[in-house]
């Protein structure tokens, strides 16, 4: 099936919004937010989407991927994530850069390419960003996610991956020194805002709730 661009990015930020995200549901305002477009776009991809038997979709209601359309969004998040992993680690673009060139990258049609890629890299299990890489054949664990903000005063924990990968965040994640597999310990929370006092390679620093909401840890 011949797509658009557009109409594959559509999909993809379906499936994270409702399958990666742990949501398990998705509204137009809420895609039109996640892709910075108006809701009256939305609605008018969403029924060219729906036409081609991708989308579930009922004005004012949940919005649904058909199996046919959940195929397809993994299939792009697997070329992405693996250009991702290439640019990072062959063609010197750091965890910041790689997004958008990925984002391009991405829209080729070529099944041979992708194994090839796979196969050229080692068969990775995740992108720069800690993120999950679907196998070939689609199927990949989606495992439960706790954020560093649920988290409470003495707990110590491992960065596993960010949900926010836009270039501002990433590189405020660098400069703090922060890296994936860093290991943190919560040594305060202010009730007030739900900021945290966190401690890592012997520093301590107090970060925002909304840092905090958008990495990703794995309680130690």
């Amino acid at each position: 099936m011949d797509l658009t661009k557009a109409e594959e990015d559509y999909l993809k930020t379906l499936f994270y919004l409702i399958v990666e995200s742990g949501e398990g549901k998705a509204g137009t305002n809420q895609l039109a937010e996640h892709l910075e477009v108006s809701p009256a776009s939305v609605s008018s991809m969403l029924k060219k989407l729906k036409n081609k038997e991708l989308v579930k979709y009922e004005k004012y209601g949940k919005l649904e991927l058909s199996d046919k359309g959940k195929a397809i969004a993994v299939r792009l998040i697997r070329k992405h994530r693996l250009w991702e992993t290439f640019l990072y680690q062959h063609m010197n673009f750091s965890w910041d850069e790689v997004h958008d060139v990925a984002e391009q990258l991405e829209h080729i049609q070529s099944p041979k390419l992708v194994f090839e890629l796979d196969k050229f890299l080692g068969f990775p299990k995740r992108d720069p960003h800690g993120a999950i890489i679907p196998n070939e054949d689609g199927t990949y664990d989606i495992k439960p996610k706790i954020t560093l903000s649920s988290l409470k005063i003495g707990d110590r924990c491992r960065l596993t991956s960010v949900k926010d990968s836009s270039v501002a965040f990433l590189q405020y994640v660098s400069k703090i020194g922060l890296v994936l597999s860093s290991e943190l310990k919560v040594e305060d929370k202010q009730e007030f805002d739900q900021s945290m006092l966190i401690s890592f390679d012997d520093k301590k620093i107090t970060v925002s709730k909304k840092f905090a909401d958008n990495v990703f840890v794995e309680k130690m």
